[in-house]
């Protein structure tokens, strides 16, 4: 009986510990190493650091109100891969980034699915008292995935207008 209330005490200690913290806005993506080699076209885009830094100067410069955007932000990653075969990837890789983000702190935006066309578009923001800290956007299609991650504060009026740059895929959601 002893056993079993530590036992309890131990897994309420977890939990709450767990939920203490927000979630992580800088997503496990794996490195897809192995696809490089078997891909038409890829993209692998990161940019923390010093080449944000770098970035966060040039688009300052630039004069370009979109650019403003990237005063706040502290990692861009992309990857895309594009192949000229269905199922040339491992969806359960995909799948394993989108459960990433059933994670306490992520919110879904934008869940787009195609069932016949085995296309699905998922956009999500991690938010922390009501401040967003990351986005993450997961589309991905029988021949080819587009893994975005942003990490760092973002002001969701302006958020739209970085589709097409940085490699971020323009998301058309079809009515």
């Amino acid at each position: 009986m002893k056993t079993r209330l530590l036992f309890a005490a131990i897994a309420a200690w977890g939990l709450a510990a767990s939920t203490a913290y927000a979630a992580s806005p800088e997503l496990k993506i794996p490195d897809f190493e192995g696809l490089r080699s078997r891909a038409t076209d890829s993209v692998d885009i990161t940019l923390d650091g010093m080449l944000m830094a770098i970035a966060k100067h040039f688009a300052k410069n630039s004069g370009d109100e979109e650019m403003e955007l990237l005063s706040d932000i502290k990692s861009v990653r992309v990857r895309n891969f594009e192949f000229d075969s269905d199922d040339a990837y491992s969806r359960s890789d995909i799948d394993a980034v989108r459960r990433q983000l059933s994670a306490p702190g992520w919110s879904q935006l934008v869940s787009a699915h195609k069932r016949n066309d085995r296309e699905d578009v998922d956009v999500y923001i991690c938010v922390e008292n009501e401040k967003i800290l990351g986005m993450a956007v997961v589309a991905s299609e029988p021949r080819s995935f587009t893994i975005v991650n942003i990490i760092g504060s973002i002001d969701i009026d302006k958020l739209a207008k970085l589709e097409g740059k940085f490699g971020i895929p323009k998301v058309d959601v079809e009515q």
